[in-house]
Formats: C-alpha cells, structure tokens, sequence
C-alpha cells in the first residue's frame, strides 16, 4: 500500500444533484435583475456615475465575457434616464474672423429651430431686398441720383463746348475719347483745311486748343470723384431701403431670441453683413454654374454667397429624453473630437464652419460615452486628444497634424466648446495597470476602478443564483428552456471554467455561448426542452472543433514520435506534466524530464535556461529544488555534485515552476540511482522547506496523462501526483472519475517531497534521527550516502592534486 492513498472517485468531481434544485424547468424562475458575483464592480460604478467631481471617470477592468460593456452600460443608462437632456450645440460664421467659427449653446431642440428659421430669413431677406430694389420709387430715386450725375458732367462740358467755340474750336466725342478741333462755319476744319490757315491763326488755335485741353482734363478728374459721391448717395439710399426691410423682418427674430445672448449676437452680426454686401446677397444665385452648392443637412443646397449665413447644427438633443449614452466603437481621434471636413472646387480643397463635423464626445456632452480601452490606445493620438479634452474640460477640433503644431496652411480654428461628460472605459487588468503605472495622468482622470471578478463561490444559494441566470438568459436569447439536469450540468462547467469546484465563473458571455450552443444541439434531436444531454453535446463538440492539435501530439507519443514512458522504471527519469493554450483551449501534455549527476562543484545545470528557452518563473524553480538539496544534504560538507536537468524533446521554450518537484524527484532518482515508476506523472511547485505547492491547470495535465495511458490500455498501476491543494480544484471528466472508482487510474494529493518520493519509487523517504541520521534502505539514505561518496572522493582528489603542486613549488624557491 502507498504511504498516501488515492483521492475517492467523489473528490475528483463536484457534482449539482438535480434533485436539489427546486425546479423542473427554468420556466418556473424569475429573472434576476444583476448579474451575480460582481457586488464590488456595480458599487464602484454606481459611485462613478454619481460622483459629480471632476476626474471620477470609470475604468471597467476585468476578463472578457464578465459582462463589463452590458453592466456598465445598464446603470449608465439607468441614470441617464433620470437626469435632463444637454443642450444644443452649433457652429456659425464669424464674419469678422471666418478662419474662427463661432459656437452657440442653445436648449435643447432650439438649435434645429434656429437653423430653420435662419434658413428662412435669409429666404425672405432675399425676396423681400429684391422687392424692395424693383419698386418704382427705388428705381425712381436711383434714376434720380445717376441723373444727376450725368447732369453735373454735362454741364461742365457744355460750359466748354461753349468756351471752345468762342475761340474757334468744338468738343467732340471720337472712339478715343474727348478732342478739341479748330471749327468754322458750322463744319470742323480737316486738315488740310487748316494747313491752309495763316501761321499766325494756326499758331493761335494751337495755343487755345492747349489751354481748353487743361480745362478738359480738369473736367474729366472730376468724374471719378463725382460717381464716389453718387456711389456714397446710393450706398445710403440702398442701406435706407435696406434698413427698413431687415429691421421689419429681424425684429421677430430679435424677440423671438431675445434671451439668447450668443444668438442676438450672431443676429446683429448677419443683419450687418447683408446691409454690407447687399448686391452680392441678391444676385447669389446669379453666381457661375460651376461653384459648389452646400448641401444643408435638411436636404436644401446653398450658394457659397450663402452658406455663409447657414447654421451648422453640430448636436441636437431634441430627440433625447434623457442624458445621452454613446457607445463608440472605433474611437479614432477625429471620432472622438471631430474633424473639419474639405471639398473639392475647381481643383482645390476648400472648407469652411459648415464643413464641421461633431465627435463622439459632442454627442456624449452632457451624458455618458462608452470606450473599449484597448481600442483607444491602438488608435494614433485617440488617448491624448482623450486625455487634453478630459483635462481641460472642453472640445477642440484639431487635426492631429494640428495637435502636434506640424500645421503650416490656413485651417478653421473652431471655438472649443465646454464638455461636461462621464467617460467609461472597459478594458483587461493588463491595460489598467499598465496605464496606471506609467501615464501620470490617468490616476488624475480615471479615479474609479470597476473591478469585475472572474469568480464566486459555489454555495447552495449561489447556485441557485447561477439557475435564476440561466432561466434570465434563455428568456433574454429566446432559447428553449432547460431542465433540472441541463442546469446542473452548466453549473458543473461554471466549475470547471475556473478549475475550482468550490467556485464558479462569473465569465457569462461563456455561459451564453454553451447555452446557445445546447439549444442548437436540442433543436437536431427535436427536442423541446434542453437536457444535461444536450449540454454535454456542446461541450463535447466545442473540445472537438479545437481538439486538432491535442490529438496530433498523442499520436506522435503512441508512435514513439515523442519518447514518454507510460510503464516500467527508470533512474533519473520521470513524467511531467504541461498545459498549452491554443486560443481560449487549454490541454494537457506529458513529457519527459530527466537528469543526471556526477561529481563536480555543486551547480545544478537547467539546460533550459542556458540555451535560453527557460522563463524566469521555470528558472526560480530550478534555482529553489538547488537550494533545498545544499540545505538538506549538505549543511555539515560542500555538495560535491554537479547535475543537469532538461525537459526532453522541448523546442518551444518551457516556463512556469509547476515542474519544479517533478525535477526534484528525477534529481533524487538519480543521486540515489533508485528508479522512478514510470506509470506515474508529476505536477506541483517545491519551496525550499521541501513543501509541494499548489500549480495551475490540473484538470488539464491529470486528463493529458490519462487520454495516453487509456489509449495504451489502463493497468491500474497508472496516476498522477498533485499538490494537496489542488484538490478542491479537482473538476476532472467522468471517464477519468469511472476510471478512478474501477481503481483503473489514481490521482495522488501530495504534501511534501517526502510523500512523493516514496510513492514514485516504491522506497521509504526516510526521516533522520534526533542526530540528523536517517534510516539505512530510505531514499534519503542513500541520497546522502551517495553525496558523501561525491564529497569524498572530490577530498582525495583535492588532496593528490595538491600534493602534487607542493615539489613545483620547492623548485622554483630554489631557483630564485
């Protein structure tokens, strides 16, 4: 009989008796209104959203499927349900820096109002200016003025037509503009006429037409000043006919906004523009073909003449009920803060404040916004634009390029508006710590961490919590209910999925997917409501699809591919135990650790490490199995022994101090040249004191072992060695459970090396005597017996070899 007997076929698998629960179907439970086991997350998030301080956003951490997004988003929601919708936000023209558009905050719905009324202003502005410069008394006074004008040249030029006729000359109108000619009779001289003049008269006519000609051009600058002063004439006429249109219209306007400071403000400044460019305001659709037309966002086009009088309304909150709750799911800077868009003109890219387009953090202003964290950091400068626009509380829409002050052409500078938001990120533990330890600014903007566990406890009420769920989801899903016995099985999994039959997981996007997946399989069979058979069908089939990789290994070991013994003994050789992960599928792996010893300076050599395909973790263990032999074998002599350890047929690296009392025993086999039983496995961590340890994925490398001893055929000498406390994380298959009742396969809980030695060797460990001796036959006898000889010998050689240096010495004193 081994000194440690073999764990009963009830301590390997923690069942969910049907019986137990109080239901045939989930039909009959209520729905739970909380997802289970997340008491500490769901307070910190309550506090989140209550807290109103600056820098209390939430940091939702913890495994994928634990339900972060949902719950998050539920009591976000919940709350922003209670509180008043924010308001609207739009960007308008500054006429007087257009380069910096200017931003109104309305209440809410006010800014689709106000667009729409802007929009028919300038409709009716239009019209009514047009009116009111095609009535007849406007044409009449204009007629008026420009007559006048022509009247006043006219006059000046008859005064010198006269004057010019006086000295024998007229004024006359050529396609080269006004000249003076020498005139007599009625009829212009030509010019043979007045060549045939005395010198005397052409002399004097020559000196008239000079002077008259001074006077012409004095009459001609005169012009110019002449039509200013008529443009001035009309420029008041048009803004005395203008005044009285704009102030009959924008006087609703003026009341109608009155208590919006910001709007009466924009308005004066329109009402200013128009009277300024009344011409061009006008005839804007008199404009070229091929300028671009705005597309207003109620479907109507602009003239670039006009737009300039649009309203952007970059957020309406007139559908909102509530705070608003924006999840974004590809949160790049530009989503996140907006952007300024370009279009295309007659070969160039343009823009201007209606090409403004809002973010997910206008949108979420006044509200909540929702962020997957990992997708914030993955995007280019998304966390600091994030980040300045949480610091500094406010929204400003730069391009990065901007941001990074690299920009050197003209862009809009929009005005920042005020952001006044709750910020949720969720994200994995990793990417918490990791922002927490080296962003000095997150701890300042991300106060409260919603930590999600993965687990809870398996009790007999949180069990029935867990049912309550699944009846919860299979209404939400619209799955077909489960029974009694499907129940227990998916709390079974909760189990397992943690590899703690004393807890179960809280990961309930798992849950969902192995619920959906039962459904299915109880559709094929025709079934109306979901069984244990059902559940086991997916659980079977789920393993199956990944199961590819597993497999090829086994065969490789059934083929003697990988060299692992399932039978006989060997010294300084034994089986170990590993896990892989491929994906989010863990299995099982045996493998060959061996060692061996010789004399030497104490050093135990992992092969692993020097070739660099050992983890620090592995390292440790190796390092910690080395000091617990110096400090059991060799506290009153040096350790005179040198030994090498290697993971056999490993080509992908090896990590984890699991394997640390498998490396130990294989160490003391071979010091004792004692065989190891080659039908047992090995798992569990070693410290110094000669305790074995508790190691992860035990239900993983017990069912690795047991797949290959069952496909050599099970002899009932076969089992694994396990750390006793992974016991109580024993969920282990039922073919593995069968097997251990028909005493066909063993699971060992060990405590100590002592234990386990005895057990993989047949011999006792031995314990010394009150004068630190142990018993002659033990493991440890011969251990010590066999570190004495190493130490020995190496004396006698220590001792020749200085012997022979002593006549070297001598001679060479001679010599000098």
């Amino acid at each position: 009989m081994p000194s440690v007997p073999s764990l009963p076929p009830e301590a390997l698998y923690r069942r969910c008796n049907p019986a137990t629960l109080s239901f045939e179907t989930t039909e009959e439970l209520p729905d739970i209104g909380d997802f289970i086991g997340q008491d500490r997350a769901i307070k910190a998030i309550k506090f989140g959203i209550g807290m109103s301080r600056h820098g209390y956003n939430i940091f939702a951490l913890g495994q994928s499927g634990t339900g972060k997004h949902a719950l998050s988003q539920r009591y976000v929601e919940q709350q922003a349900a209670t509180e008043a919708p924010p308001n609207d936000w739009c960007y308008v023209n500054n006429f007087e820096q257009p380069y910096r558009p200017r931003v109104l905050c309305l209440p809410a719905g006010m800014g689709k109002t106000l667009r729409s009324d802007v929009q028919q202003l300038i409709e009716e502005l239009r019209n009514a200016l047009s009116s009111a410069f095609e009535n007849e008394e406007y044409q009449t006074r204009r007629r008026a003025l420009e007559m006048e004008l022509q009247e006043q040249q006219q006059k000046s030029l008859d005064e010198l037509q006269e004057q010019a006729r006086e000295r024998g000359l007229t004024l006359l109108r050529t396609p080269t503009g006004l000249v003076f000619a020498p005139y007599k009779e009625g009829n212009v001289l030509t010019p043979e006429q007045f060549d045939g003049l005395p010198k005397e008269e052409q002399d004097h006519l020559k000196a008239e037409l000079e002077g008259l000609q001074e006077r012409l051009q004095k009459v001609l600058i005169q012009v110019p000043r002449l039509e200013r002063e008529l443009r001035g004439r009309m420029r008041v006429l048009n803004e005395e006919i203008s005044g009285f249109v704009l102030n009959e219209l924008m006087d609703d306007f003026y009341q109608k906004y009155a208590e919006q400071a910001d709007v009466v403000s924009f308005l004066q400044a329109l009402q200013k523009d128009v009277s300024e460019n009344l011409t061009n305001f006008v005839t804007a659709e008199e404009k070229p073909e091929d300028q671009p037309l705005t597309v207003l966002p109620n479907g109507a086009t602009a003239s670039p003449l006009l737009r300039r009088y649009t309203v952007n309304l970059l957020v309406d909150a007139s559908d909102l009920s509530g705070a608003p709750v924006i999840y974004e799911s590809n949160p790049s800077y530009l989503n996140l803060v907006g952007r300024v868009e370009q279009m295309a003109s007659m070969g160039a890219l343009i823009t201007d404040f209606t090409l403004i387009k809002p973010g997910a953090l206008h949108r979420a202003n006044g509200g909540y916004l929702i962020l997957d964290a990992p997708k914030v950091l993955a995007s280019p400068y998304a966390w600091e634009g994030l980040k300045r626009a949480l610091q500094f509380g406010e929204i400003r829409i730069e391009s990065p390029v901007q941001m990074m002050n690299m920009s050197t052409t003209v862009s809009l500078e929009p005005e920042p508006i005020p952001l006044d938001i709750k910020v949720v990120l969720i994200g994995d533990r990793q990417a918490y710590y990791l922002l927490a330890q080296y962003d000095p600014d997150f701890n300042e903007l991300f106060k409260v961490a919603a930590d999600f566990g993965d687990e809870l406890a398996r009790t007999a009420d949180t069990e029935l919590l867990y049912a309550e769920l699944i009846a919860t989801i299979t209404r939400r899903e619209r799955l077909r209910p489960f029974d009694s016995s499907a129940v227990a099985r998916v709390i079974e999994q909760g189990s397992r999925m943690v590899s703690d039959a004393e807890r179960l997981s809280t990961r309930f996007q798992v849950v969902v997917d192995l619920m959906e997946e039962s459904d299915y399989w109880a559709q094929q069979a025709g079934a109306t409501v979901v069984s244990a058979a059902h559940v086991q069908q997916a659980i079977d089939a789920q393993i199956y699809r990944s199961d590819r990789v597993r497999e090829r290994t086994q065969e490789e070991i059934l083929r003697a591919t990988i060299l692992v013994d399932t039978d006989g003994a060997k010294v300084g050789q034994i089986n170990g135990l590993s896990v892989l992960q491929l994906g989010t599928y863990m299995f099982g792996q045996p493998a060959r650790i061996t060692a061996t010893v010789h004399m030497g300076d104490g050093n135990v050599v992992n092969i692993e490490r020097e070739v660099e395909m050992s983890g620090p973790t592995h390292s440790k263990g190796v390092l910690i199995l080395a000091s617990l032999l110096r400090a059991r074998y060799a506290t009153m002599r040096p350790l005179a022994l040198s030994a090498s350890l290697v993971f056999e047929q490993s080509y992908g690296g090896v990590d984890g101090d699991s394997a640390s009392s498998t490396e130990l025993y294989a160490l003391l086999s071979a010091i004792a040249n004692v065989p190891i039983k080659q039908s047992l496995a090995v798992t569990g961590s070693v410290n110094q004191h000669g305790q074995v340890q508790v190691i992860g994925g035990v239900n993983e490398k017990i069912e690795g072992f047991f797949d290959l001893c069952q496909a050599r055929g099970l002899t009932g000498e076969q089992g694994v060695l396990i750390p006793v406390a992974n016991v109580k994380h024993l969920m282990l298959r039922q073919d593995i459970v069968d097997a251990a009742a028909a005493g066909q396969f063993h699971i060992y809980p060990i405590t100590t090396i002592d234990e386990g030695i005895e057990l993989l060797t047949g011999i006792p460990a031995g314990t010394a005597n009150a004068k630190g001796v142990y018993p002659k036959g033990t493991i440890n006898f011969l251990v010590e017996q066999r570190l004495q000889e190493f130490a020995e010998r190496r004396a006698a050689l220590d001792q020749a070899s200085l012997k022979r240096q002593k006549p070297r010495a001598r001679t060479k004193e001679t010599t000098l």
